[in-house]
Parts: C-alpha cells; structure tokens; sequence
C-alpha cells in the first residue's frame, strides 16, 4: 500500500514560536485517520500543512510522491483544486446558491464546460442522497444536509484525499452518526481520509488515531473502528 501523505521532519513557526516541532509521519491510501490533541496543540497548523494551504519552515512535505514543500502559491492552488477534498465544521456554503451550484465550484474554478460540470456534480449529490434537493438553497436544508452538499463538493473534483476539519461539530448526535456512515463508506470505496474531532465518540470510527500534544505526535495508534451503519441501524431499531 502506497502513501497518500509523507512529512518527514516537519517544522512550522511563526516569528519566534515553533508551532510543529520534526513532525514525522505517513498516511497511506485507503485509510481514515482522526487527529485529536487540545486547542494549542498544533493540529489546526498541521491540516493547514496537509491542505496546502501553508508550507512547512523547515522538513519535507510529499503528496502521493512528489515533493509539494516548495512549490509556488500557483502549483499548491492547483493541486487543493485537483487532488483535495475540504470539509468544514461550518460547511462554508454560497447562501444565495443552490445545492447544484456550491458542488460545481471547485469545477468552475477548474473551467470545466457547464455541461460535463452539471452531470458530475449531479453524480456527487446523488452519491450522497441528495440529488432531489439539487436545486435548493443551504437555509431550505438542515444542518446534516448541508453537510452532504459540502462532501459532494469535496468530491467533485475525485481527489485523493479528503481532510476534514471537525466534521459533525455543528451537528447534533443522530446527524452526527449520519456523516460517519458516509464518510465510512467512501472511505470503504478507497478514499484516504484525515480529519480533526474533538469527539472521542467520532474518533472511534477511524482506523488511526493519532494525538497531538505541544507541536509533537503523543501517540499514534492503529484502532479497530465502530461500524457507524451498525450503529444506526441500531439505533432505528431501539425507536421503533
């Protein structure tokens, strides 16, 4: 199994404050992987790294192979574009957009013709049971729904990699458990996830949990995860 992500080395500061401290690690392909530590710790820093949003101040940074640590502003923009997918604790939905349109804006950005744009982000809202809300507006959906138009979007544009960044924080438990059956079903598919939580609850339905703690990784543990289909279908059953 090959490696999605490589950091070897990685440091990160700002002015005089050393923020991640000779991060060394791997994520290979096909994972889930949830990173948990206190506020300060040095996780929001390292997604940022992860992401391309930022580069290291020091250390090697390898995406699917190939060295992303030095590349200019341009290449990195092209490669959250290509090989990326985000999803935020907020969703950062276009209000005054539909559905169809915040899932075809990375393929926008791409200039890809209006025709193939509305076939492919047709495909991804129906891949996340919401092809019959296409057409309305993030204050028309709840929470839980719109946090599906935002992995439709992450996925739009069939990346490599999704990082998501507190995922159910917005969402109440039974929505919560909703997303984790969907993100673990594409993680099942093949897709490498990495996300943040808070929740010890959410982090159990990964199969690495890795602890962050001052800059430095604490611990770094394989887990065998909760099945989040299970848990629903349970939990259906105890309400009916």
């Amino acid at each position: 199994m090959s490696n999605v992500l490589e950091l070897v080395n990685v440091r990160k500061s700002f002015g005089s404050e050393l923020v991640l401290k000779d991060l060394s690690l791997s994520v290979p392909e096909h994972t889930a992987t949830v990173l948990i530590g206190a506020s300060g710790s040095g996780k929001s820093t390292f997604m940022n790294l992860l992401g391309c949003l930022d580069s290291p101040s020091s250390g090697d940074y390898l995406l699917a192979g190939e060295q992303v640590s030095s590349m200019s502003g341009d290449a990195l923009a092209a490669i959250r574009n290509q090989r990326i997918g985000f999803v935020f604790q907020q969703f950062n939905l276009l209000p005054r957009t539909s559905a169809q349109d915040n899932v075809e804006l990375p393929l926008l950005y791409a200039a890809m013709p209006v025709s193939e744009r509305h076939i492919r982000a047709r495909a991804r809202l129906q891949e996340v049971g919401l092809a019959e809300r296409a057409d309305h507006h993030p204050a028309q959906l709840s929470g839980g729904q719109q946090q599906r138009v935002a992995i439709a979007r992450a996925l739009v544009n069939n990346p490599s990699l999704i990082l998501a960044d507190e995922p159910t924080g917005a969402l109440d438990t039974h929505t919560s458990l909703e997303i984790m059956a969907l993100l673990q079903k594409l993680n099942h598919s093949g897709m490498t996830i990495v996300m943040v939580t808070h929740e010890a609850d959410i982090a159990a339905f990964a199969s690495r949990i890795i602890v962050f703690r001052d800059g430095h990784v604490m611990s770094d543990q394989a887990n065998t995860p909760d099945d989040a289909v299970a848990k629903l279908a349970a939990e259906k059953a105890s309400t009916t």
